[in-house]
């Protein structure tokens, strides 16, 4: 069986996607250079613009460290009609590049435009369902995902993925269940986040009780790609306690180094080996300025990987 590869994410040097969160001024050179350092082999491309957009130099960078470019992630306001037709030119975009650049077809990475409702924002890790989508939502949302895959697969023939996240439409068990309800597995499946299920799940210990491996196991046939986040219980805790937003639970370190959050990972391991799952994980931990040395992180990160035999 062939090993699990692991890779890293432009966020984990402080990348974000979000307004309102400063932003890192580690250029990607330092990012690639030190992913490299300290023992990654892939990477995902980040916002559109932190790598080089055209397709030689981006190529260049990414081959002449021996990396391997997994994807790129875009969100989109899916639940908003009138949003799906930008969102398909700025998907197209980045897949005209990553098709231009790579041999290895990345994934697209589609995702809700995260933090933008205003009370999944506020309520994100205790959202309940009546905050969510109803039929007729639920039918847009879907309409406007599966165009966009289907877009992407016509043109570039690159493959279309889903990020279920935190302070989006699909950020509950019960949302990701409606989404794999109401989606074409030929067209759109699933990269499993650890960390965002355990948040959004609304229980700080999923990976002790025994709730995630089920869920695995439900979801095992759309799962195409793994991300390994961790998610500190007590921080967790705290955002519900204190009302927390989304963003502000980041900035206080919701999402920690792995090991020392309460997603088992050694148990997620053992599960993907069972099922001979034998593509990438990739490490994503959300660093912000104040938070240490992104470097050194993503250095106990893989440390604590090879612990559990990654």
């Amino acid at each position: 069986m062939e090993k699990i590869k692991v890779g890293n994410a432009p966020c984990s040097w402080g990348t974000l996607e979000f307004e309102g969160l400063e932003v890192n001024p580690i250029e990607y050179t330092q990012m690639l250079n030190e992913l490299v350092e300290t023992g990654y082999t892939a990477t995902e491309l980040g916002d559109w613009g932190f790598m080089p957009t055209e397709p030689v130099a981006l190529r260049k960078e990414i081959e002449s460290r021996n990396l391997t470019m997994l994807g790129a992630y875009v969100q989109c306001a899916f639940k908003k009609e009138e949003a799906h037709a930008a969102g398909r030119e700025e998907v197209l975009k980045i897949a005209r590049l990553l098709k231009a650049s790579f041999q290895n077809k990345p994934y697209i990475i589609l995702a809700d435009d995260n933090t933008s409702e205003p009370d999944r924002n506020l309520y994100a890790g205790r959202a309940t369902k009546e905050m969510g989508l109803n039929a007729a939502q639920w039918k847009v949302f879907s309409k406007g995902v599966q165009e966009i895959a289907r877009a992407v697969r016509e043109e570039t023939g690159l493959p279309t993925i889903f990020h279920h996240h935190s302070a989006g439409y699909v950020e509950t068990p019960w949302e990701i269940d409606a989404f794999l309800e109401n989606t074409d597995p030929s067209l759109i499946n699933l990269v499993f986040d650890t960390g965002h299920y355990v948040f959004g799940s609304g229980k700080d210990g999923l990976g002790s009780d025994g709730d995630l491996f089920p869920v695995l196991e439900r979801y095992a046939e759309r799962i195409s790609y793994v991300h390994f986040k961790d998610c500190h219980p007590g921080i967790a805790a705290k955002t519900r306690e204190d009302n927390w937003d989304y963003l502000k639970a980041l900035k206080h370190g919701l999402f920690c180094e792995l090991g020392k959050g309460c997603v088992d990972f050694k148990g997620v391991v053992e599960w993907l080996n069972k099922r001979n799952y034998s593509g990438w994980v990739l490490v994503e931990q959300d660093v912000l300025p104040g938070m240490g040395e992104p470097k050194e992180s993503a250095r106990r990160n893989r440390e604590f990987l090879r612990s559990i035999g990654l």
